[in-house]
């Protein structure tokens, strides 16, 4: 009846897991009293969970990040502690089958779960006030992807105290994910919420590149677009071409691991090598689809904070179309150990160091820009500057690691750890919170303590050097990865170092929550209330913060790039008031419960193929094909605005800021 679970996949034996359980518990109890006793179910039903507003759902999406950031780093502090005092003969807190879980839930969660929501909740909100329409070409689908996202976030948390999660690394390489070696509920687990989740950053990308290639406002053109939508456009291009490749990649693994297949077994014909290869496909790619937006945002965030134009957009442009195809040319450098042989190592180091030729580009075209500007040292432009400083790094010891002889030594070693934390880190990470902060007041209509937002900056970015630049050297005296004790203790002050700055980290963590409060209990004087706080230069600015769930009333006619800035430059821009022409009304697509819904089955579904319970993972998948059939059967997907409504909406904007105006000259 119910296949493989039983009351002994509960570990009730492991205190440290149990407590975690019933922290993570009784905070949800509060959250579901705190929504029952304020009355909000409804309100969150309507406007949140089955929203299609892009805004909104890249604001979850978001949302979802930081969350699961607090899981991981969860893990990360648990891994520093240990390696901390694991040196000689202390044997530290975490047992060996405990360790290996944690660091490839960290991974795994990072990267899918942390990074992913980041990016693309960044692109949800921003790309169609970029390219100046009203929405994503399927709100509906833009829904769906977010709660499959969701569902795969609820697979991997309940490994944690159903089961367990793999202990094979965050790619789950055969042999060591094959049945006979993780007989487990691990890999299954790893399995099931990557492939869930997959599906919906899938469907995202399909979106989202549909999006940039089909809607656009009247005169803009591909060179006319803001650079955070090229760099939005290539790293969707790359999700579109590269998750299917995960997607395959996984079903043949559960083929191996359910049915006996031999995919990547040595033996009836399997090869490992051949996962290796396809999981690295997506891999290098996976690495840019992260990186490509944060790009973007720094892009925007120069430009603005400088007062100038881009320096150099057409070669931005090119630089990032560049990387997008270039990001297929390089995945071997991944395995230079693995017998390839020298002709195909040399030529994928050969392009893994011209890679690097295109991203040296936009750095030089970042400095340019900042060059005889007025630069306003605002949050954002710290985080713009400690990522140039610190990807530039990561960026130098990733070609150091390009070079085959090199990589031999480098490889299985802390060196490879901090070198990848300082991309992700560096660039992802520092880019995600460059684009909170930027865009925070458009989304809700107020800025961000600012004060907060430094000491968070300086956190995260002195944290990092403390934590990441001792695994450097720790690498080059030979520290490997994956340890979970180490018996030379001349590395423990190194260690010991490392720790410091990870629990830096997390304080500017705990800072990001502080900074949050705050800026929400004294919103009222942090009010936006021109649609404008930055003196931005692309169209977002040019609606009202937060803007409607139209966007634009009149989509906006563009004629260069900056569309926003010339339009201030000539008197044009409206900013919270109304167009010139007469209104007219708008049809929007209707809330949709179907991606809530889709994602409750896909846990059922996903959770009982995990143990083995066939009749609830029949009713999952038939309970998902009906939702399904249900929403191609809808009729009522729109509904209207009327042109006084909208008349109405921005008359009402004026007014309000007409009074703070003259509330503000009275008491100057």
């Amino acid at each position: 009846m119910l296949g493989k679970f039983t009351l002994a996949a509960i570990p009730f034996d492991q205190p440290i897991i149990m407590g975690t359980v019933a922290v993570i518990g009784l905070g949800g109890l509060l959250i579901l009293g705190l929504v029952t006793v304020k009355g909000w179910w409804l309100y969150l039903w309507r406007e949140w969970i089955t929203s299609v507003d892009h805004k909104r759902i890249g604001v979850m999406y978001f949302l979802l990040g930081l969350v699961m950031l607090v899981r991981g780093f969860s893990d990360a502090i648990m891994m520093r502690t240990q390696l901390a005092i694991a040196a000689g003969g202390a044997q530290g807190y975490l047992p060996p089958e405990h360790y290996d879980q944690i660091f490839s839930a960290h991974g795994t969660i990072m990267i899918f779960f942390v990074a992913m929501p980041f990016v693309i909740g960044l692109m949800n909100f921003a790309v169609p006030l970029q390219l100046g329409v009203r929405d994503v070409a399927f709100p509906v689908l833009n829904n769906v992807s977010f709660w499959l996202t969701a569902a795969g976030v609820l697979l991997v948390n309940l490994s944690l105290f159903v089961g367990e999660f793999a202990r094979t690394g965050w790619l789950a390489y055969p042999p060591l994910s094959e049945l006979a070696y993780s007989p487990g509920v691990g890999v299954d687990y790893y399995l099931w919420s990557l492939q869930i989740s997959g599906l919906g950053t899938l469907l995202s990308g399909i979106n989202l590149t549909t999006t940039i290639l089909k809607l656009r406002a009247p005169g803009m053109s591909y060179m006319r677009m803001p650079i955070f939508c090229w760099t939005a456009l290539a790293s969707n291009l790359l999700i579109v071409a590269a998750f299917p490749v995960l997607t395959a990649t996984f079903a043949m693994l559960l083929l191996d691991r359910y049915c006996g297949f031999h995919f990547f077994t040595n033996d009836a014909g399997g090869n490992p090598m051949m996962y290796i290869n396809l999981i690295w496909i997506w891999g290098h790619p996976e690495v840019y689809i992260l990186v490509l937006p944060a790009f973007g945002v720094f892009s925007e965030v120069v430009a603005t904070f400088s007062g100038k134009p881009l320096f150099g957009y057409r070669s931005m442009v090119m630089a990032t179309m560049v990387i997008c195809v270039l990001s297929f040319m390089v995945w071997l450098h991944h395995f230079f150990t693995m017998g390839a042989g020298a002709d195909v190592n040399g030529f994928f180091g050969v392009m893994t160091m011209i890679i690097a030729v295109p991203t040296g580009v936009k750095v030089f075209n970042w400095l340019f820009t900042l060059y005889g500007g007025r630069i306003r040292f605002t949050v954002p432009i710290y985080w713009a500057l400690g990522f140039m400083v610190t990807f530039v790094i990561g960026g130098m010891t990733g070609v150091l690691m390009a070079i085959p002889p090199a990589d031999f030594v480098l490889h299985n070693s802390l060196f490879l750890i901090a070198h990848f934390h300082n991309t992700a880190i560096g660039g992802v990470v520092f880019g995600a919170m460059a684009g909170y902060t930027y865009w925070f007041p458009k989304a809700f209509g107020f800025k961000l303590d600012e004060r907060l937002g430094k000491a968070v900056f300086w956190c995260w970015f002195i944290g990092f050097y403390l934590a990441f630049m001792p695994l450097y050297a720790l690498g080059l005296m030979g520290a490997t990865r994956r340890m979970q004790h180490y018996p030379d203790a001349d590395w423990q002050p190194l260690m010991l170092v490392a720790l410091s700055g990870a629990v830096l980290i997390l304080v500017g963590i705990g800072l990001t929550v502080a900074q949050l409060a705050v800026s929400v209990r004294t919103q009222e004087r942090r009010r936006d209330r021109t649609g404008d706080p930055w003196n931005g230069r692309t169209l977002e600015w040019s609606t009202p913060s937060p803007p409607p769930a139209w966007n634009f009333a009149l989509l906006p006619p563009v004629e260069s790039t900056d569309a926003h800035w010339a339009a201030k430059q000539q008197g044009q821009a409206a900013g919270q008031f109304a167009p010139a022409s007469p209104y007219i009304p708008l049809h929007l697509p209707r809330s949709n419960p179907t991606g809530f819904l889709l994602a409750f089955f896909a846990v059922a579904l996903g959770f009982a193929l995990i143990w083995h319970i066939w009749w609830i993972a029949i009713t999952g998948l038939l309970g998902a094909l009906a939702v399904g059939l249900r929403q191609a059967w809808r009729t009522d997907t729109e509904h209207e605005v009327s042109a006084e409504e909208v008349a109405a909406f921005y008359k009402q904007r004026a007014s309000a800021f007409h009074k703070r105006q003259a509330s503000e000259e009275i008491a100057a």
